[in-house]
């Protein structure tokens, strides 16, 4: 009996100790590793459904035909046009880029209920992939940016210039721009302005840039509505244009 307990503590070795709690360090490691991705996914989850909330409530707002947006809308258009008479004086060039760009863009500011505001300038359709989302006035609020795609550049929705728009590709089906890249030639999308009119555009050029590439931003339209839409490639490290033009 004594030795087979001598033999039984001269095999648990030091070295095997030693193995023993590296081998439990890893368990407790990996359990941890385990645990804090899985609290991020669900944060992940909880602050993508807390902006997704935000976004409907916007988009509620927006699609409500009361006098209030209306009266916003036509009181904001006075300023816009105001300042492209104004414009017009200096600009001998009627309609260049550099007017178009200085317009004030007319916006609907929607009060969450914690008293938050939220510029809005429209909503942006896409029927082939779902896409249903206020449009957001330019903005460099990275938080703003989460809840909606949101104006980048050029002219009001549904007026003659290009109207540009970003929305984040999550890599996910059905969220914000992440389907965008599927689009092809003659897909359509939709601008709702904030007097409520609806205009189709038609997809007409789909292709890949640098993301400094600023080319597809031009408000030379040939007097043309135009959209363009802007999301990221998968990898992040592009951008994909997707070009649009009134729909005849």
């Amino acid at each position: 009996m004594n030795q087979i307990l001598v033999t039984e503590k001269i095999y648990v070795t030091p070295e095997l100790k030693r193995k023993k709690k590296v081998y439990k360090s890893l368990f407790i490691l990996s359990v941890f590793l385990i645990v804090s991705l899985f609290s991020v996914y669900i944060y992940a989850e909880y602050d993508r459904s807390k902006q997704e909330g935000i976004s409907n409530d916007i988009l509620s707002f927006l699609t409500k035909e009361d006098d209030t947006t209306i009266s916003s809308y036509d009181n904001a258009l006075v300023v816009k046009i105001t300042q492209e008479m104004e414009l017009s004086e200096e600009d001998t060039e009627i309609g260049n880029e550099t007017s178009q760009l200085r317009m004030a863009t007319a916006t609907s500011t929607y009060v969450a209920p914690n008293g938050k505001k939220y510029d809005t300038i429209g909503i942006v359709r896409i029927p082939k992939i779902k896409v249903n989302y206020p449009i957001l006035a330019q903005t460099t609020n990275v938080e703003l940016m989460k809840i909606a795609p949101y104006k980048f550049w050029g002219a009001n929705p549904n007026e003659v210039g290009n109207l540009c728009i970003i929305g984040h590709n999550y890599r996910r089906k059905g969220v914000f721009f992440s389907d965008v890249p599927s689009l092809v030639v003659g897909d359509i999308v939709e601008i709702q302005d904030l007097s409520q009119r609806i205009i189709q555009y038609e997809v007409y050029d789909i292709h890949t840039v640098d993301p400094n590439d600023r080319s597809d931003t031009t408000q030379y339209t040939n007097g043309k509505k135009e959209v363009t839409l802007i999301t990221c490639t998968d990898d992040s490290k592009n951008r994909v244009i997707v070009k649009c033009t009134e729909k005849k």
